[in-house]
């Protein structure tokens, strides 16, 4: 196998960087690690220097991290890799594709878990990433994660927790008829030139219900999604099952007689759902984080008899 001058470098390196303390067992390792155990949601943004727009998660919305005795597993860490067993003893776990080698070196020191994933581009393929070090640090509310990809330079830093301990808003006041406005046969365009359509049903029986569906330029359907409003306590719970799989409910926090916010934090992705109806008539649907960001937008008009 050819290997290519800076990753043996690299290698090397990372090998210096990551030293496992060796009055450490890996039992204690382990135990150690368990405070970053589990699945995690991203929070909050916490680059410095970024503007309102440019806030994003430092990697995927949603991670997870299996502690086994003197090991991790990582899964939706990126690079499409599921089920990657990093060992605690400072060996490299390879995983070998088509055109591209990845090798994973991590260790758990001083409070932090650090791994570095380096890429060697076999013939043919593009130049790309080649070096991302991620090092994940568990502080007062929550997991601290910094990434570092090279040869950008560009570091990330964010905040994640677990489901359980991201706090839920408060639902605002409501009734279904409030949400009147929202009711009829929308359609919309996508920037590819797509079709989209949104078909509320008017509020009846504490509910409104919808269906949407988008379909191509050659006129074949490529995603759909049951949608439901429904009263419940106090508010508002808007429940979405894109392609018709399990639901994921948004509680209504704010509401006026022509705009809807709905909010899940616990959600990785939208966080947010807002419906606007301008005084054009128009129905507006945006969908994103909680704060900052770039959201998703669509305008829909509704539909000629």
């Amino acid at each position: 196998m050819h290997q290519h001058p800076w990753l043996t470098v690299a290698l090397a390196t990372v090998g210096s960087l990551l030293t496992v303390l060796p009055s450490r067992t890996l039992a204690k390792q382990s135990d150690d690690l368990r405070a970053i155990d589990g699945e995690w949601i991203f929070v909050e943004d916490r680059t410095e220097g970024r503007s309102l727009e440019q806030l994003s998660p430092p990697m995927a919305s949603k991670f997870s991290m299996q502690v086994e005795e003197g090991a991790v597993v990582l899964n939706g860490h990126g690079s499409g890799h599921r089920d990657v067993r990093i060992a605690m003893d400072s060996s490299v776990t390879e995983i070998n594709e088509p055109k591209t080698i990845s090798r994973y070196l991590g260790a758990w020191k001083d409070g932090v878990f650090e791994y570095e994933v380096t890429f060697e581009r076999l013939s043919g393929a593009a130049e790309g990433i080649r070096k991302i070090r991620r090092t994940f640090r568990k502080v007062k509310d929550g997991l601290l994660v910094s990434v570092l990809v090279e040869p950008s330079g560009n570091e990330s830093v964010g905040l994640y927790r677990h489901a359980e301990d991201i706090e839920m808003p408060a639902l605002a006041k409501a009734t279904i008829g409030d949400l009147s406005w929202m009711a009829g046969a929308w359609i919309g365009k996508r920037s590819t030139g797509s079709l989209i359509e949104e078909r509320w049903s008017p509020p009846l029986g504490g509910a409104m219900l919808a269906t949407s569906r988008s379909v191509n330029t050659s006129g074949k359907m490529f995603a759909f999604e049951f949608l439901r409003i429904v009263e419940r306590d106090e508010g508002l719970v808007y429940v979405a099952q894109p392609g018709g799989k399990l639901p994921t409910e948004f509680l209504l926090t704010e509401v006026s007689p022509s705009r809807a916010v709905f909010e899940n934090p616990r959600h990785d992705y939208p966080k947010r759902i807002v419906y606007e109806l301008s005084t054009e008539g128009e129905l507006k649907a945006t969908i994103g984080f909680a704060k900052g960001g770039t959201p998703m937008r669509y305008e829909f008009k509704r539909e000629s008899n």
